[in-house]
């Protein structure tokens, strides 16, 4: 993490220092990362002053983990909600996977421990209304194919090499698209759709923000601005494309490669197709 411009203090997500409470003017502003093959670009876009969004890509055993979130702008603090979330569902699916938990269990109790987490941020009854908030999507992917589950409108998709794409999650979203579901203290109890795929060929799983997918959303339209190239250069030329297009939001994608699968294990149920 880097550290205060002005004193070298640890800085806290909402891009102030905790020590001498200087405003890191581009602190987070743009983030790429990479994982096993694996990789993230998050970006603050070109009409926000703070990046809400959040990212967490990582590995236990033969699995890979990625989980995206998306600060509700209207709530308090949503970068800290949004942080908070994808660090508290990370790590629940990394300790659940460890230990051979099914896919659709570790997802499920990934996001019930990420809305306690949030949740927890509002200190109490009295700040309800504005209580921290934000959307949430993972995704684990595995030799026998790949699960997702969103609560939201932040989105998974699959994204084979050759072949029609597919949308993995549904949004939670109702009139003028406004968010029906989230995770923080004035949110219903969160109900994730959960959905399984085992892919017949080789692919990508794509976890984005709605600042990606306001401008691109059909699986086809994603794959093609994402190009052949590595996860980071795809993730690249996607978040580029959305703000090329006008960046009005965070913009935030996470592309998870996926080899040829094998044959499923005995003790595992394969995902249909």
């Amino acid at each position: 993490m880097t550290p205060c411009a002005r004193c070298a203090g640890t800085v806290a997500p909402d891009g102030h220092c905790w020590d001498c409470g200087l405003n890191q003017t581009d602190f987070r502003a743009h983030v790429e990362s990479t994982v096993d093959g694996s990789a993230f670009v998050t970006d603050r876009g070109l009409r926000r002053a703070v990046n809400a969004d959040a990212v967490v890509l990582t590995t236990v055993g033969e699995w890979t983990v990625g989980v995206v979130c998306d600060g509700v702008s209207l709530s308090a603090r949503p970068e800290r909600a949004a942080q908070v979330a994808a660090e508290a569902g990370a790590s629940t699916l990394v300790r659940a996977l460890a230990v051979n938990a099914l896919p659709e269990t570790a997802l499920t109790d990934s996001v019930a421990h990420a809305a306690r987490a949030v949740a927890a941020l509002a200190g109490g009854p009295s700040t309800l209304g504005v209580a921290p908030a934000t959307t949430y999507v993972a995704a684990v992917v595995g030799p026998q194919g790949l699960w997702a589950a969103g609560v939201g409108d932040s989105r998974a998709y699959w994204l084979p090499d050759e072949g029609p794409g597919l949308l993995l999650t549904q949004d939670d979203t109702g009139e003028h698209d406004a968010l029906t579901a989230w995770l923080g203290a004035d949110a219903p109890d969160p109900r994730p759709r959960l959905r399984s795929h085992r892919p017949s060929s080789a692919g990508r799983v794509l976890l984005c923000t709605d600042g990606l997918t306001r401008y691109l959303a059909a699986p086809a339209e994603l794959r093609a601005a994402a190009g052949p190239g590595d996860s980071l250069h795809a993730a690249r030329a996607l978040v580029g494309h959305a703000l090329a297009a006008g960046g009005h939001d965070n913009v935030t994608a996470a592309l998870i490669p996926v080899p040829p699968l094998r044959p499923a294990a005995p003790g595992i149920a394969a995902p249909p197709r």
